[in-house]
């Protein structure tokens, strides 16, 4: 068999930070350099919580208060040269892509005559195939290769705008988070509490319909928390909604941690009430330390991860006398919850860091010449 390749690759993302996608990005470059590609990455924005591999440029770094078009410019111009300089063999872009013009200019000049890869992170067209999808596709079949996070985005939306030269590719969880300890707050200690995190947008989390599902079930009066774990825009909204609540006291909202992992596995499951998604980690993550999940069955990512009455609960519909049930079952049904738990880690072990980065390594011997 002959020798598998090495690339130089650079990975492109807004950050490393807060976010599901920023993360999957970090340990792509982790997963790359164990195979022993040349891995670099540029970020635009300075923010940075995750462990990653590789050589990086922050050109967040280089923004000032007071950014001007020309300082604007001036960093685009960095960018590119660092691409030119660096002789890339590939471009993994990460970026949410919902303007069209910005990404004309990143395809005509940015990118210029660089071989790349795009990743859609997201089921929501306008996010990453921007404002004008028929037009922004044909961009994207000049790639080498464009990455779905799961299923249903290839096939429902990428080959759907004839974007054909499309593969999926899920994201990873990292057996290690198994073995991270982490701060454990001591209020939750000895409590059975219900967790939900992520970014506080409700606009596309639905926070709001978890608080009021969570009143209705009646699982606070035996003593269950419901814990919203994060920060976001909407977070003093959220609180507000909760105090209005007649289980007010049994609900706790926690900052963001980079490590939620104690958190995740001390947890009787974790939700899921999006309005969309594209592959939601808070459910891989949440599987992968043993931990059930109950999740509204979105588009785009929970029918690929949840099995239904076998590692979590999978609810049809936006309902919440559905969805109050389920907590209530998650609670107060032993049976059910320890065949839940019991198959929970076996149940994402395709979608480890180690079957991830090999489908990736992969697919790279394959797509670049």
């Amino acid at each position: 068999m002959p020798a598998e390749k090495k690339f130089k690759v650079c990975l492109v993302s807004i950050s490393l930070a807060k976010g599901g996608l920023e993360r999957s990005c970090a340990m792509l470059s982790e997963m790359l350099e164990t195979y022993g590609h040349d891995v670099h990455l540029v970020i635009l924005n300075d923010e940075v919580d995750y462990p990653y591999s590789g050589k990086m440029l922050n050109l967040g770094k280089m923004k000032a208060k007071k950014d001007s078009m020309v300082k604007r410019l001036l960093r685009f111009r960095k960018f590119r040269n660092y691409l030119k300089n660096e002789k890339f063999d590939l471009i993994i872009d990460h970026r949410p892509k919902n303007n069209f013009e910005r990404e004309l200019f990143y395809s005509k000049f940015i990118y210029r005559e660089l071989q790349k890869i795009y990743v859609v992170h997201s089921s929501k067209k306008a996010e990453y195939l921007t404002e004008n999808p028929s037009k922004f596709s044909k961009i994207c079949q000049k790639n080498i290769l464009n990455v779905a996070v799961s299923e249903y985005i290839e096939n429902e939306i990428l080959k759907k705008e004839g974007i054909n030269n499309s593969v999926t590719i899920h994201n990873a969880f990292n057996p290690k988070w198994e073995n991270e300890s982490g701060d454990f707050p001591k209020i939750l200690q000895n409590k059975k509490y219900i967790l939900s995190y992520g970014r506080l947008d409700d606009s596309i989390k639905d926070f709001s319909f978890l608080i009021e599902a969570f009143s209705q079930s009646k699982v606070w009066e035996k003593e269950v928390q419901l814990v919203i774990l994060g920060d976001g825009k909407d977070k003093e909204k959220l609180q507000k909604l909760a105090f209005s609540k007649p289980c007010a006291e049994q609900i706790l909202f926690l900052p963001f941690t980079k490590s939620p992992f104690e958190i995740i596995k001390n947890a009787r499951c974790v939700t899921l009430t999006s309005k969309y998604e594209g592959f939601p980690m808070v459910l891989v993550e949440s599987l992968s330390l043993g931990t059930p999940v109950v999740s509204l069955n979105i588009i785009s990512g929970p029918s690929e991860i949840v099995q239904h009455q076998k590692n979590g609960l999978l609810i049809t519909e936006r309902s919440l006398p559905l969805f109050s049930e389920a907590l209530q079952t998650l609670c107060f049904d032993e049976q059910l919850y320890e065949t839940l738990k019991k198959n929970a880690k076996p149940s994402v072990e395709k979608f480890s860091m180690q079957a991830i980065s090999e489908k990736w390594n992969q697919t790279l011997q394959h797509a670049i010449p």
